[in-house]
Parts: structure tokens; C-alpha cells; sequence
């Protein structure tokens, strides 16, 4: 089946788009039919073969989204606009939730603190029987 779809030419960050004609299968930036226009983004200029694009859709080619966008402001082809990409979707509290729980539940339990409480109450054991035995000198003085 034909496409009629954008090809990228040009410099690097400085696009520029072919309006082709090639066979579904092949790749966007591969071998094309027919050169059917072009697209400069930059400058919103856009330049269409009005009678070669009108020959190729009677013989079956399809326009991609876009393509039909563009085709539509020139009034090359008439009808609505089609949408030509889907907005992510927003994710909702609940899902934000589990994600956390999912990633609290991975992590390793540390032990660390754990010990470092045993080692504080240590030292205050042996301050405390330190300060016991003073106190017990003290007495017998």
C-alpha cells in the first residue's frame, strides 16, 4: 500500500521535511516514489504538488496524519482534521501510591541504625556503671 508521509532532510537542528510518496513498508528516510512537496517547520512554509498529490490518492495512496493535517489547511483534500498524536495520560493518585509502596517494598531493610542504637546503649551502660562505681568510692571516703 502507498503512503504519502514526511521524509526529514537538512542539517542537524535544522529540520526540513519531504512530502513522498513510497510504499508502507519502506523506511520514512528510504526509497520513495515521487517527491511530492516539502516542509521547512521553521519557517511554516509548506509547497505542495497539488496535481500529483490528487493523481496519487486516486490511485490509492494514503496520506499519514500529519500529511492529511497539512493537506487539509492547503484545501487539497477536504474533510476534518484527523489527530495525529495521543497526549500521555495524567496518572492518578491511586497508581502514584502503589508505585511508592512497589519501590518501598524493593529497598533492602537497613541495619545500621539498629546497631548504632545498641552501640549508644552500651556507652550508657558503661557510663552509668562508671558513674556508679565513682559514686561508691565517694561513700566509702
Amino acid at each position: 500500500m502507498l503512503k504519502i508521509r514526511l521524509s526529514r532532510v537538512g542539517k542537524k537542528n535544522k529540520a526540513q521535511f519531504r512530502v513522498t510518496v513510497a510504499d508502507e513498508r519502506r523506511s520514512p528516510t528510504g526509497k520513495f516514489i515521487e517527491v511530492l512537496g516539502h516542509y521547512d517547520p521553521h519557517t511554516k512554509e509548506k509547497v505542495f504538488k497539488q496535481e500529483r498529490i490528487e493523481y496519487w490518492i486516486s490511485k490509492g495512496a494514503k496520506p499519514s496524519a500529519t500529511v492529511h493535517n497539512f493537506l487539509v489547511d492547503a484545501k487539497i483534500i477536504k474533510g476534518s482534521k484527523v489527530t495525529s498524536w495521543k497526549p500521555k495520560k495524567k496518572e492518578t493518585d491511586e497508581k502514584k501510591d502503589k508505585k511508592k509502596e512497589v519501590k518501598k517494598a524493593d529497598k533492602p531493610v537497613e541495619k545500621e541504625p539498629e546497631k548504632k542504637a545498641e552501640k549508644k546503649s552500651e556507652k550508657e551502660e558503661i557510663k552509668n556503671e562508671t558513674e556508679e562505681k565513682k559514686n561508691e568510692v565517694k561513700t566509702e571516703k
